[in-house]
């Protein structure tokens, strides 16, 4: 009678503990799922708000009227509209890093394809920041990113073949500021132009260029 008791004791409990867990489970998918819808509409209505009034000019509390979402549910996630925009490009820049983080060392052109991809994948948000409109402090943090990348990256061989031989020595930071600017250039051309290329082609072609000025610049004393 006691084990009996016990048994229905015990599956009592551990009915209520996976009841509980699938609860939870619940709870952080509505969550989650809530989240990204806020930022869905926050970024549906950064975009509209840039083409009209420049980035500059824009408030936060502009921004949650036209996204329809409270100043708290923008809070829990950003800080400020610098933080909103700052996220969306750490997600090129991570899906870049992964890139090269799962080549090791082998560098061929076609790790940018995946940077490319990410902005077109945020076509109009990337076309406003980067135009007339946008802000001077996204380009300077683009630019400054992209070549910090440059530098670190630069440094590891093209191919475990070459391992005793960088891809790239830099003596200061000229040549990777350089580079980094025409990657934005060219960001902001393709953008412009409706896209002409695909990503394949744009990064491709872009990576070329900074290879032929790779060579050049490493050929100065």
């Amino acid at each position: 009678m006691r084990e009996r008791i016990k048994v229905q004791l015990t599956e009592h409990v551990s009915n209520e503990t996976g009841s509980a867990k699938v609860t939870q489970k619940a709870t952080y998918e509505v969550g989650n799922l809530r989240v990204r819808r806020t930022q869905k509409l926050l970024r549906e209505a950064l975009v509209a708000l840039i083409e009209e009034r420049g980035f500059e000019a824009l408030t936060i509390g502009e921004l949650t009227e036209r996204a329809m979402v409270s100043r708290a549910a923008f809070y829990r996630t950003y800080q400020d509209k610098y933080d909103l925009v700052e996220q969306i490009f750490d997600e090129a820049m991570n899906r870049l890093l992964n890139a090269v983080g799962e080549l090791g060392s082998v560098h061929p052109t076609g790790i940018w394809v995946t940077f490319f991809e990410h902005i077109a994948e945020y076509e109009q948000l990337y076309r406003a920041l980067l135009g007339s409109k946008g802000s001077p402090w996204f380009v300077g943090k683009m630019r400054a990113s992209l070549s910090d990348l440059i530098q670190e990256r630069g440094q590891l061989p093209h191919s475990p073949t070459v391992s005793t031989h960088p891809a790239h020595t830099f003596a200061d930071s000229f040549a990777p500021d350089l580079v980094s600017a025409m990657f934005v250039e060219a960001i902001t051309w393709w953008l412009e132009h409706g896209r002409p290329y695909s990503p394949t082609e744009i990064a491709t072609r872009t990576a070329r260029l900074a290879a032929a000025l790779f060579r050049e610049a490493s050929t100065w004393q």
